[in-house]
């Protein structure tokens, strides 16, 4: 009966999310809401959530358990740098590129579930965009190629 009242909170918390712009996060481990923004790389839109500040780039995607296709997770950087990802705590493989100011795709890495391994940019990135494994190579996205829609940083 608990779990029926738990799930039915988070299904009328993603309801109210999609009138509001956020999606909530929910799990045993935290409960953040994330800002969500559309993006598009050439014909195919990313829907996803914003991660600026250094909590919700540290919490990231870690402890969902799926994504949706054409969903994923924007982390806007403090100014370009060599930002590295890993994978601690998140339980799906995923697949990372990193960008510069213009949204041009530097490299893309694909980051296996659960490990600590470093996935970083082969220069100076101010973004990186995390999606379901493999989600560039199917969309033929490589290095060079343009997210458009990105946040911009606060000044």
């Amino acid at each position: 009966m608990r779990r029926l009242r738990a799930s039915v909170a988070v299904m009328a918390l993603t309801l109210l999310a999609g009138t509001v712009g956020i999606i909530p996060v929910v799990s045993a481990q935290q409960t953040e809401q994330f800002p969500i923004t559309t993006l598009n790389a050439g014909v195919y839109v990313i829907h996803a959530e914003v991660a600026t500040t250094e909590a919700q780039r540290e919490q990231g995607l870690m402890f969902r358990k799926q994504l949706a296709p054409n969903a994923g997770m924007v982390f806007l950087f403090d100014a370009p740098a060599a930002a590295c990802m890993w994978m601690k705590n998140t339980l799906i493989p995923l697949s990372v590129a990193f960008l510069d100011p213009n949204g041009v795709i530097i490299n893309i890495e694909e980051m296996k579930a659960q490990t600590l391994d470093s996935h970083c940019p082969d220069r100076a990135a101010l973004y990186a965009l995390e999606m379901n494994p493999g989600w560039f190579k199917q969309k033929n996205l490589k290095p060079g190629s343009v997210i458009t829609g990105l946040p911009q940083a606060q000044r």
